[in-house]
């Protein structure tokens, strides 16, 4: 009878035990589904803000594209830069299709001579676009807020172990400014060679032999301007924003974690 009632509360202690595990892993649970959720709703938040920014500059007249006369000059693509180092590829890559976006419409609602190689709904003397001028809007931008986040990592890994420590490299910084600026030039440059070689040689009068030296010259011109300007303001903006307690104090957590 002892024994029974030894066994008795043994299995009752057993049970008690299992239920407060159980208490303990459900309580696990929802802690950390209230935290992903908080995660999941300030990610939104810094996403939106980060857009709220690209749409202002996109649509303030001299602030996100400068009107050069036979292209427009642009900044657009530093906040997207910017956040994909912050936030990780792919909500940089979200970004950098709002860019594209923000790109189509003025394109459209606000043309220059060239429009057409960023918008199908827009002709000129019997030039028009094309599905060509879809891929070129977007394909570019979605992967400005997607290669310099990877440029970063690379240098971090080829960096000194103080470095990653800290999480910052300037090198990097500037390399992923640059290599930003430059993915969206040399892509929209050199597809617009692909698709729209003749009618971009009649667009900016130049012989369609000439062309290929006058996209060259563009490049020249504006985008290496462009590229060093996104260095720049890429290595003096992601300094104070990529430090590890600025990142922790303003919630930024990016895909690959650093």
């Amino acid at each position: 009878m002892n024994n029974l009632n030894k066994s008795e509360k043994h299995s009752g202690v057993q049970a008690a035990d299992v239920r407060t595990a159980d208490v303990q892993t459900a309580g696990a649970q929802m802690a950390g589904a209230r935290t992903g959720s908080r995660y999941s709703i300030l990610s939104m938040v810094q996403v939106a803000i980060f857009g709220a920014i690209i749409c202002i500059m996109a649509f303030t007249p001299f602030l996100g594209y400068i009107p050069l006369g036979f292209t427009r000059a642009t900044i657009i693509h530093i906040p997207v830069i910017i956040a994909s180092l912050l936030m990780g590829p792919k909500k940089g890559g979200v970004l950098g299709f709002l860019f594209g976006l923000t790109s189509f419409i003025n394109n459209t609602i606000n043309p220059t001579a060239t429009s057409f190689v960023f918008t199908p709904f827009y002709s000129m003397a019997g030039i028009s676009g094309g599905f060509g001028s879809v891929i070129i809007c977007f394909i570019p931008r979605i992967l400005v807020g997607i290669v310099p986040y990877y440029v970063y990592r690379l240098a971090l890994k080829l960096s000194g172990e103080k470095v990653k420590q800290r999480g910052v490299s300037g090198t990097g910084l500037a390399l992923a400014g640059v290599s930003g600026a430059l993915v969206n030039t040399l892509l929209v440059m050199n597809l617009i060679f692909v698709f729209f070689r003749d009618a971009y040689a009649a667009a900016n009068d130049v012989a369609v032999s000439a062309v290929y030296t006058f996209i060259l010259s563009v490049i020249c011109v504006n985008g290496i301007p462009e590229a060093i300007v996104a260095g720049i303001l890429t290595l003096l903006i992601g300094r104070a924003l990529l430090k590890k307690n600025v990142r922790e104090r303003l919630g930024f957590r990016n895909d690959l974690g650093y």
